[in-house]
């Protein structure tokens, strides 16, 4: 058998394209795998007696100011004022985004429920779920209105995307809503 020099550089042309597009369907197939990485949900309290008072007054309708644990570095704190509640996310570098609850889902008195819903890609939070009851009927103002709150958390903004009013499918569609969150625009405030 005779072996010529272009016999080797076919050989080779031929071994090094089938590594080359192996390389290539391999590396897609990662990307797509990354890509494709579900969404995960982790809980975390915002109940009083779960997180740390900051400051607490009950002079007329109390004060409260409380940090507590979130996930990935970020913390959440919660702030009541004239029976309102609202929350502050802060990120791993400290800074503070306040998700105007009061302004943005309801001005009416108002209480956050004990958990959040941190959705996760990747280890990094995307999105986050609350449930807002809002008393909103002054007269039964032991009726609340009980919304899911979705905040989009992206390296540029933390703000409310979506208020989900209560309903059979409201916790799922919330979960749809944040998962789309990222792309969405921050809802303004009420007039």
């Amino acid at each position: 058998m005779l072996i010529t020099q272009a016999g080797n550089v076919k050989a080779i042309f031929t071994s090094n394209s089938v590594f080359a597009l192996l390389s290539v369907l391999s590396l897609s197939g990662v990307f797509a795998v990354a890509k494709a990485q579900p969404t995960k949900s982790i809980y975390t309290s915002v109940d009083e007696k779960k997180c740390r008072t900051i400051k607490s007054s009950q002079a007329e309708a109390g004060d409260y100011l409380g940090r507590c644990v979130g996930t990935a570095g970020y913390t959440l704190l919660v702030a009541e004022g004239d029976l309102r509640q609202n929350v502050t996310v802060v990120t791993p570098g400290k800074k503070e985004h306040s998700l105007n609850l009061w302004s943005i889902v309801s001005p009416a008195f108002s209480i956050v429920g004990p958990t959040v819903e941190w959705r996760i890609i990747r280890r990094t939070p995307v999105a986050l779920i609350l449930r807002y009851n809002a008393s909103e009927d002054p007269e039964k103002p032991d009726k609340k209105t009980s919304y899911l709150v979705v905040a989009k958390i992206t390296a540029d903004q933390i703000c409310v995307t979506d208020k989900v009013a209560p309903g059979a499918k409201a916790n799922e569609e919330a979960r749809r809503l944040a998962d789309q969150a990222a792309t969405k625009p921050c809802l303004k405030p009420q007039r």
